[in-house]
């Protein structure tokens, strides 16, 4: 591959996070990460090398934005897009983990400029805060996202559910896995219209998967997109967690709740689905 010019640049404002400029690059990735809040630069830089113009995006938790993940406009995403648009790219690709996932898949419903769609442990439904709004007021709950100033349905949160532990953090599939029953009518206006969404999807998920059914809502999403007629490719794996590594990477497991899989698992997931993703760009 012949080498480009990469520039760093540290966005603010609108657009806040770091950007990876690729001199002449026809496609640009937004790189959303999860609910840890954490600008994921060095996925970013991954990207870049393979010659696309990469923005880590900061989407929560900045300089004017809410400090949780609750009633995030979509908008901020519209715009990350407007943004390498701008720069002279013509392929655009949101690469988004866990609440990324989900956002990330909620942007390429609503937003038919997006081309490709990596969702990482995946969500197929939107679900409540994760924290504080603007306002800073975390509960009663609310929706992690809105559109044109107006929450979306969101399924709520059973506050009288049981926490299970594994490895001694808690395991947090379980109350997922119950919501997503015990809140029938609501997990269905809150479930994310993928097969609306013209973009090319690719899903990747791990059978132990401790925070969320992963791989079980990546089927559903395979499914309603096969039955309106849209292909969506699925690379998975029984034995890796949440917390899937790309090449090269090793992002720290969370102290706060199980991620389950392991390293090893987790790291040979990311290879077999790296060589997807690098397709896709």
């Amino acid at each position: 591959m012949e080498a480009r010019a990469v520039t760093e640049e540290s966005l603010s404002g609108a657009v806040a996070g770091t950007l990876f400029r690729c001199q002449r690059a026809s496609t640009g990735v937004v790189v959303l990460g999860g609910s840890s809040g954490r600008v994921d630069v060095g996925r970013a830089r991954l990207f870049a090398n393979e010659g696309s113009s990469a923005l880590a995006l900061q989407w929560f938790g900045g300089e004017g934005q809410a400090p949780g993940i609750c009633e995030i406009p979509l908008e901020t995403f519209f715009a990350a897009t407007d943004h390498l648009l701008e720069t002279g790219c013509r392929r655009i690709v949101y690469v988004g983990t866990s609440k990324g996932a989900e956002a990330a898949l909620l942007a390429a419903v609503h937003d038919p400029r997006i081309n490709a769609v990596v969702a990482i442990s995946p969500s197929s439904v939107v679900w409540g805060n994760i924290g504080a709004g603007r306002d800073g007021v975390t509960w009663p709950e609310r929706s992690s996202w809105s559109l044109n100033g107006l929450p979306l349905p969101f399924v709520p949160t059973d506050p009288n559910w049981t926490p299970e532990y594994v490895d001694g953090l808690v395991s947090y599939r379980a109350l997922f896995e119950h919501c997503l029953k015990a809140f029938e009518r609501e997990a269905k206006a809150a479930t994310i219209p993928v097969e609306t969404a013209s973009a090319e999807i690719l899903l990747v998920a791990g059978g132990d998967d401790a925070l969320w059914p992963s791989l079980s809502i990546a089927a559903d999403i395979v499914r309603r997109r096969s039955e309106a007629g849209k292909v969506t490719n699925l690379v998975s794996s029984p034995d890796a967690g949440h917390r899937i590594l790309l090449p090269g990477e090793n992002t720290p497991r969370s102290a706060l709740h199980a991620h389950g899989g392991n390293d090893e698992a987790d790291s040979r997931l990311g290879r077999k689905a790296w060589e997807c993703i690098r397709e896709l760009l």
